[in-house]
């Protein structure tokens, strides 16, 4: 029954009321006893009127309700698609992958990169395009994530569908429900093997002909037998940091975690700290609070420097946790000696006072 013929049935129960009311009238005998009937439904009629008027505000609400929601689906549906296309689109590989590393979601550079149909990628395990050698090494990555909440930087090599090696660097983020479950990982990749092979170059050249800023703080001759100690949990990190200060006669001893840097502590003091900021287990703040604990047990004070490769760190927090510097790893080496001559000037400082 729709809303109009159950306004007309009321009506005519409405009708049929007063017309039994008029002939009860008309009629003495029991007129008291059908006057009280009809009198209560009378009053049964009016609620149900009553009930009828809240029934239509009812409807009427719930119709602004969903034109509120369709609005409301119209501009999620905007939303949606305006996300999808920013991550479809995006210049650098994007994956979603579940807790175990299986691609779920993959945008266009991630197809491009690992040169492969986008569809394709859906369903397939991120190792396969890790080298076989270096595939037990990322699975423990991803286990290590169960116990990870921060977002990890990891330097590794992998390969196309062309089985075509380059150096990239990930970015993970795991993401939890609300048990604290591990139940996806948003990663990022970037191919920086162009990056690194010029760095490398760089590097080359500067055995024959110091770079502008190094020979403009004479740092050969500065530097000279100054020690470093460098933490990174990314083996080809170590080595390249440990090759460009090499090159200025700079002592350099490169270790992969917290707990290996606090040993070498415990065996010498060096001039100079330099720490990668995310690494697992421990990283590069729980590092600097370590060193601080210690140098205050032991009176000592050594400069410090963040090394980071994401984008997004905060230099002020870094600062503001003890570290005298910060520098990214994608930073030209003229600009990693100039840090390491200005923390070694602040050394001999503290060193002479």
């Amino acid at each position: 029954m729709n809303e109009d013929e159950f306004s007309e049935h009321i009506q005519i129960i409405h009708q049929q009321i007063e017309a039994l009311h008029r002939y009860i009238m008309s009629k003495p005998t029991q007129q008291q006893l059908l006057t009280e009937a009809i009198e209560e439904l009378a009053v049964s009629f009016e609620n149900l009127q009553l009930l009828e008027e809240q029934r239509q505000a009812n409807l009427e609400l719930m119709q602004v309700i969903q034109e509120e929601l369709l609005q409301q689906n119209e501009r999620l549906a905007v939303e949606r698609q305006d996300y999808y296309e920013l991550f479809n689109f995006a210049p650098d590989a994007y994956l979603l992958t579940n807790a175990k590393g299986i691609i779920l979601k993959a945008n266009r550079a991630a197809a491009t990169l690992f040169n492969v149909l986008q569809d394709f990628l859906i369903g397939k395990p991120l190792a396969n395009f890790v080298p076989e050698a270096e595939r037990s090494v990322f699975r423990t990555k991803l286990n290590q994530l169960l116990e990870l909440d921060a977002v990890q930087e990891w330097e590794m090599p992998m390969c196309s569908r062309s089985t075509q090696l380059f150096d990239a660097m990930l970015m993970v983020a795991p993401m939890r429900d609300f048990s604290g479950t591990l139940v996806s990982l948003q990663i990022s990749i970037r191919n920086i093997t162009k990056y690194k092979q010029t760095n490398l170059q760089k590097l080359e050249y500067s055995t024959t002909q110091l770079l502008p800023e190094a020979a403009a703080l004479e740092t050969p001759r500065s530097l000279d037998g100054l020690r470093v100690l460098f933490v990174d949990d990314e083996a080809d990190t170590r080595e390249f940091i440990t090759l460009v200060l090499e090159q200025h006669g700079i002592s350099v001893i490169a270790v992969a975690s917290v707990a290996e840097a606090l040993s070498e502590l415990e065996r010498s003091r060096p001039d100079v700290i330099i720490s990668d900021i995310r690494m697992p287990d421990e990283d590069g703040y729980a590092l600097i609070r370590k060193v601080k604990a210690l140098e205050a047990e032991k009176g000592w004070q050594i400069p410090t420097a963040a090394l980071t490769a994401y984008l997004a760190e905060d230099r002020a927090k870094a600062i503001k946790a003890g570290f005298q510097s910060h520098l990214h790893k994608l930073a030209e080496p003229g600009e990693l000696v100039a840090m390491v001559t200005q923390l070694a000037g602040l050394s001999k400082k503290r060193h002479d006072g």
